[in-house]
C-alpha cells in the first residue's frame, strides 16, 4: 500500500499538485482574510459609533451574509460579478487570474461579515474610561483612536480573528465548485483519476489540519506578544 501511495505521489506527480493546491488555498485564504479585515474594521467602527443609516446598513449586510450559506454567496459573486471584475482589471480572458481574484472577493465578503462582529465586540470591550482619559490629556479623536483605541481593539479582537481565519481557510474549499484548483479541487481530481478517493481525501484532511495547527500556534504567539507589549503576562 505504501509503495502504491509513493508511486501516486511521486511518479504520477500528485504530491506536487497537492502542494500547489495547498499553496493556492493559503493564498486565497490570506487574500480573503486581508480583504475582510480591511473592509470589516471601518464597518465595525460605524456600528460602534452608531452612525445613523450607515450603522444599520452594515448590520443588514453582516446579518445577511452570515445568515445564508457561504456557497450561495460564492455563486452570486462568481456568476454576478465575473464580467465586471474582468473589465475593471483588464484581465483579457485570463481565466486563472480571474478565478483567483473572484475567489478572494467572495471569500473576503464572507470573512468581512464575521470580522465586523469581531471588531465591534473588541471595540465595545475597551473601557470607556481609557478613551476619556486620552481625550482629557489633550489627544484629538484621531490621535486617541490611532494610539489608544485601535491597539486595544486589536488585542481584544485577536482571538476572534483566529476563528475567522480558521473558518476562511475551510471556506476556500467551497470555491472548488467553480473550478479554482485549490487543495480540495486537486484532491477531488486526483480521487477521480486514480480511483483512490479515500487516500487523497485523507491527505487533503491532513494538509488542512496542518494549516490549522500552524495557524493556531502563530496566533498564540501573536497574543502573547501583544500581552507583553501591554504589560500583561505571557
Amino acid at each position: 500500500m505504501s509503495t502504491d501511495l509513493l508511486t501516486l505521489l511521486t511518479d504520477q506527480g500528485w504530491a506536487l499538485a497537492l502542494a500547489k493546491g495547498c499553496a493556492l488555498t493559503i493564498a486565497a485564504a490570506l487574500g480573503g482574510t486581508a480583504l475582510g479585515g480591511v473592509m470589516g474594521f471601518p464597518m465595525a467602527v460605524l456600528r460602534w459609533r452608531a452612525v445613523p443609516v450607515l450603522s444599520q446598513a452594515v448590520a443588514v449586510y453582516s446579518g445577511l451574509v452570515r445568515g445564508v450559506p457561504g456557497l450561495l454567496v460564492i455563486y452570486l459573486i462568481f456568476f454576478g460579478g465575473v464580467q465586471a471584475v474582468e473589465t475593471l482589471l483588464h484581465l483579457g480572458g485570463n481565466s486563472a487570474i480571474l478565478g483567483f481574484v473572484m475567489a478572494v472577493i467572495a471569500i473576503g465578503l464572507i470573512s468581512c461579515a464575521y470580522s465586523v462582529e469581531v471588531f465591534r465586540a473588541a471595540l465595545q470591550a475597551i473601557p470607556r474610561g481609557q478613551v476619556e482619559a486620552a481625550l482629557a490629556v489633550g489627544m484629538s479623536d484621531l490621535v486617541a483612536f490611532r494610539r489608544i483605541i485601535a491597539p486595544l481593539a486589536l488585542r481584544h479582537a485577536l482571538g476572534g480573528l483566529n476563528n475567522v481565519w480558521q473558518m476562511t481557510v475551510k471556506d476556500t474549499s467551497l470555491v472548488s465548485v467553480v473550478g479554482l484548483q485549490e487543495l480540495m479541487r486537486v484532491a477531488a481530481i486526483a480521487a477521480g483519476v486514480t480511483r483512490s478517493a479515500l487516500v487523497f481525501y485523507i491527505l487533503a484532511a491532513a494538509l488542512y489540519l496542518a494549516i490549522t495547527l500552524i495557524s493556531q500556534a502563530l496566533f498564540l504567539r501573536a497574543e502573547k506578544a501583544l500581552n507583553l507589549s501591554f504589560g500583561g503576562r505571557s
